[in-house]
């Protein structure tokens, strides 16, 4: 899909923290993320919103999802996860992604209040990645 931000990412075009690869899905770490360890799931294969994704893909796909959110707790020690997704109204690419989010208590996610937390440097989120990583190896 030409001018997708997430398939050039795929595609190995355009740089990206990667958390997870797998041959029908990838995990990256969110360029903005709510709090660090923030990862964004897509499918390989460019789809727009939920109802696109076939429906062999939905339980692999989610599947992905429910190992990101473990390894939000073993890898970073957040106390659990937002596991969220939007389609079209407020997707800011149109291709389909889950976000996965580290959240402890007070951590001043409100409604619909979202700060952001950057990462402090490039190598500050390779770090965060690889501990992704090396929690949904174990």
């Amino acid at each position: 899909m030409g001018d997708c931000v997430f398939c050039e990412i795929i595609q190995g075009e355009r740089p990206a923290h990667m958390v997870l690869e797998c041959a029908d899905a990838v995990a990256f770490l969110d360029s903005r993320p709510l709090f660090k360890g923030h990862v964004l799931l897509v499918p390989r294969e460019h789809v727009e919103t939920l109802t696109d994704l076939p429906g062999e893909m939905l339980g692999p796909f989610f599947g992905y999802a429910q190992r990101l959110a473990g390894a939000m707790e073993s890898a970073l020690g957040a106390a659990g996860s937002f596991v969220a997704m939007n389609n079209r109204i407020s997707q800011s690419v149109p291709h389909l992604h889950v976000h996965v989010v580290p959240r402890n208590r007070k951590d001043g996610l409100r409604g619909f209040f979202w700060p952001r937390h950057k990462y402090a440097s490039d190598e500050e989120a390779a770090e965060y990645a690889e501990r992704l990583r090396s929690a949904l190896s174990a």
